[in-house]
């Protein structure tokens, strides 16, 4: 090793968020009251029986497909566009019912959490509330 020191190479970002400094002490959230934490366990309790049934339609939607293509090889045989019909309800039709299906759910939980009083932060993304 020669006598030379080591330079410290940072980015433009780091120095400047090293330059503001720290803050003095970090703002500790309030415990929430005992209502509070049985109210929030309810409406998690709520929202995984929305999750489950969305989970159990996801399944009935996907397993359902292959079932259908897998029961109707006829499906195989007949082409829209030179695409035989099985592959365009897989990679087309599937889609949108997904869609919906998230659709519903985030429209569930959200009313999940407007029975229990909660607030939700912004606007809710299918435009109605």
């Amino acid at each position: 090793m020669s006598g030379s020191r080591r330079a410290k190479i940072t980015s433009p970002q780091t120095r400047i968020a090293l330059a503001r400094g720290h803050r003095r002490h970090p703002q500790l959230l309030p415990l929430p009251a005992p209502a509070d934490a049985e109210a929030a366990r309810a409406v998690f309790a709520a929202q995984r029986r929305v999750a489950l049934r969305t989970l159990a339609l996801l399944g009935a939607v996907l397993f359902g497909t292959s079932g259908a293509i897998a029961a109707l090889p006829v499906l195989d045989r007949m082409t829209l566009w030179g695409f035989p019909l099985s592959w365009l309800v897989l990679a087309v039709a599937t889609y949108p019912v997904l869609l919906l299906l998230a659709m519903d759910h985030v429209r569930r939980t959200e009313r999940v959490e407007d029975r229990a009083g909660g607030k939700r932060d912004g606007p809710s993304p299918g435009g109605g509330g």
